[in-house]
């Protein structure tokens, strides 16, 4: 499988951007997701793991949030959670191979089952939106530590783990495994690179 660059995921960044300030948005959270993974990666977290495909994956995973600006330059926060489908699509569309779609499908919370998307009754389609691969959960577990909030911030893994609870004991067990899996990033030193704030 051929994984683009970096440039040509930039490329498609910008293609799909509506406007300059959705493109800072989501393509530097993709950017910092990365640098979480690859600070992980590095402490010999994931061993085994195909580097090239975590880091395209992580640069790739919220490209779908792009579909949900309207013409005013608004985000569309009540149907977010329909990103990741959008951004498996948009992949799809490129002609992307399906292992670097999933990483927008599957990348949600602690991954999406079919249960929750009825118990929730969430916008999207009944089915399983759950990682399969040591790369799927690496790209998803980065994704917990940072939040394209206004003012964008990093999210400790306290936070995060009391935050996800709330849906459900296994949502949160599920983050605690990966948690004592991969451990845990030095949000400090990503703060200082990108200039956002930790929690």
């Amino acid at each position: 499988m051929r994984i683009p660059t970096d440039g040509e995921i930039r490329a498609l960044h910008e293609r799909h951007a509506p406007t300059r300030a959705a493109f800072d948005l989501v393509h530097t959270h993709c950017r910092i997701v990365c640098a979480v993974a690859e600070q992980l990666m590095g402490r010999g977290a994931a061993p085994g793991v195909d580097a090239a495909l975590v880091r395209a994956g992580c640069l790739l995973h919220d490209i779908g949030v792009y579909r949900l600006y309207d013409a005013s330059g608004a985000l569309d926060r009540a149907r977010y959670v329909r990103h990741g489908l959008l951004g498996h699509e948009l992949l799809r569309g490129e002609g992307l191979p399906e292992a670097l779609c999933r990483f927008c499908s599957c990348h949600t919370g602690m991954g999406l089952s079919a249960e929750d998307v009825r118990r929730q009754r969430l916008p999207i389609p009944v089915g399983d939106y759950l990682p399969r691969t040591a790369e799927e959960e690496l790209v998803m577990y980065a994704d917990t530590f940072h939040s394209k909030a206004d003012p964008p911030v990093f999210v400790s893994a306290a936070a995060y783990a009391a935050s996800v609870a709330r849906f459900g004991a296994d949502k949160a067990a599920r983050f605690a495994a990966l948690r004592k899996r991969f451990g845990e990033p030095d949000l400090d030193a990503l703060s200082a690179v990108f200039g956002h704030a930790a929690e």
